[in-house]
């Protein structure tokens, strides 16, 4: 599996590190000069400096890729998510708040972009741990990516107290 990082600044390095470390095959993008390279983020395998809307034609996505778009804002995010929607990769995670996807979904629908499809994003990206660090934010996506690879339900897998005083 890749994992394909989009937007390189502090948790997107958080993610890539961690993707790497966990051996999938990382590669990472960012539209700003300097951020998506090997003196920024060494020892992944795949370095693209590209505009959003042209990643798809940049990098192979299919469907043993997984997509963290960590990136700025509304305007990034309405270039780059119609462009990741047309692909076949089974995560595209999105980072921000609630509000911030709640404009988003209303942008791209304005543009033609169809619900069903939006519901694809995982936006928040990652599971509710709380986290606050760009590492812990990591964790909270690379838990969610594995989740969706592996099938998993997302539960806790401890039982609740009274569960366990009944054994």
């Amino acid at each position: 599996p890749t994992v394909l990082v989009i937007g390189c600044g502090h948790v997107g390095r958080a993610v890539a590190e961690l993707a790497k470390r966990m051996e999938y095959r990382v590669i990472v993008s960012d539209d700003r000069p300097g951020y998506a390279t090997p003196e920024a983020i060494p020892g992944m395998d795949g370095y693209v400096e590209a505009a959003p809307a042209d990643l798809p034609e940049r990098v192979a996505i299919n469907r043993s890729t997984y997509i963290t778009a960590l990136t700025r804002g509304l305007p990034v995010d309405e270039r780059l998510l119609p462009a990741l929607l047309a692909t076949e990769a089974p995560y595209i995670g999105l980072i921000g708040s609630r509000r911030r996807w709640a404009l988003t979904i209303a942008a791209l629908t304005e543009q033609g972009v169809d619900r069903a499809m939006l519901a694809r994003v995982h936006s928040p990206i990652g599971l509710e741990l709380q986290a606050e660090t760009p590492k812990e934010i990591a964790i909270s996506i690379l838990a969610e990516i594995v989740m969706v690879m592996r099938g998993g339900s997302g539960e806790p897998m401890h039982w609740s107290g009274a569960a366990k005083a009944s054994e």
